[in-house]
């Protein structure tokens, strides 16, 4: 997961260029443009986020072959699929938030759920989520928050809070998310604003207080940030919770914190977009997804919440005891998820975005 705007200019160049690729690339050429039988399915995911074996024993379950493209952040996936045709991808991996966004772009398909078998699988506390009633166009995937890795044994400060990433002794030494809606949302919690904060007045103390953070950073990562952590580039991370799962197993001095004024907490989904050559092979592609031994599978590798509670039963306590890997229904309820903003608020938090990576 592990699951991000970026400046203007760096929207129009994510959707002027193309981003890695995993296997042959991108093939929009086979299969049924009304969705029939398909031998290739273009799939559009996060990076470091579906293990390659899924992708293989999928292959050899279908024989249709699977062409991985990935995106870092939400706003990055939008622009692609905005910029290239209709038809490009057969599957998008979207937050929360951006489900709603697609949907009221009139972005995304219907699903067939009676295509989607295995949607059983997901917990009851999961489905028919407020940016996607009744699940017509979207299925969980993987989740988690956005939390705090300290490596105890270089930090002595005790970090219990993001207001505590703000202190000058952690200079140059932190690690976060590529993510303006992250980054900018974990500052307005620490000062006990919502992440949805509108209000010109406020968002101009939001602004102060997040370009009082930028001496603290070294380095920006959505895609890998337990590599700094792991190698002691960085002591302390604003990291996806999977993300300081895998760190900790690497090192054992690094441990996780939930921030005491509530996380930034999210859930990715599998969405068909519009105009998909290959619907059918995509939804068959989901169901697969949601069988518990391919869930399972997928959280070993890339250990972020899991919705699929038959997979969460099969993998035992390694999982559901290790509060990094699943954290707490208590860190889930305190915490808050990102929503839609008006294109003006938008606008200031991109403007935010680019003085803080100036």
């Amino acid at each position: 997961m592990t699951k991000k705007i970026k400046s203007m200019l760096a929207l129009g160049l994510v959707a002027a260029m193309a981003v890695g690729i995993t296997g042959c690339g991108i093939n929009t050429s086979g299969g049924s443009s009304s969705g029939g039988d398909a031998d290739s399915l273009n799939i559009f995911v996060w990076t470091e986020y579906i293990p390659d074996s899924v992708i293989q024993n999928f292959e050899k379950e279908t024989g249709i072959k699977v062409n991985v493209t990935t995106f870092s952040s939400n706003e990055d996936m939008l622009a692609k699929v905005k910029a290239e045709a209709e038809g490009t991808y057969d599957i998008v991996q979207p937050s929360d938030y951006m489900v709603k966004q697609m949907i009221s772009q009139d972005m995304l398909e219907k699903l067939d759920k009676d295509k989607l078998t295995n949607l059983k699988n997901i917990g009851e506390q999961y489905l028919n989520p407020s940016y996607d009633p009744d699940n017509t166009y979207s299925v969980p995937y993987q989740g988690g928050v956005a939390a705090i890795a300290v490596n105890t044994k270089k930090v002595k400060k005790e970090i219990t809070s993001y207001n505590d990433l703000f202190d000058p002794s952690l200079k140059n030494s932190l690690v976060v998310l590529d993510d303006y809606r992250a980054v900018i949302g974990m500052t307005e919690r620490s000062m006990g604003l919502s992440m949805n904060e509108t209000d010109p007045d406020k968002l101009k103390e939001v602004e102060q207080k997040l370009l009082t953070l930028k001496d603290n950073i070294k380095v920006y990562d959505s895609d890998s940030p337990k590599s700094s952590l792991i190698s002691g580039d960085c002591t302390v991370g604003f990291c996806w919770s999977a993300e300081i799962a895998l760190a900790m197993e690497e090192n054992p001095d690094i441990k996780i914190v939930f921030p005491k004024e509530g996380a930034y907490v999210f859930m990715d989904n599998w969405a068909i977009p519009k105009g998909a050559k290959h619907k059918d092979a995509a939804e068959k592609f989901i169901n697969y997804i949601l069988e518990p031994e391919t869930s399972e599978a997928i959280s070993k590798e890339f250990p972020y919440l899991n919705p699929n509670t038959a997979a969460v039963k099969a993998m035992g306590a390694d999982y559901t005891d290790n509060e990094a890997k699943n954290p707490p229904e208590s860190v889930i309820s305190a915490g808050e998820y990102v929503d839609n903003l008006d294109t003006d608020t938008i606008a200031t938090l991109d403007s935010m975005w680019t003085k803080l990576k100036g």
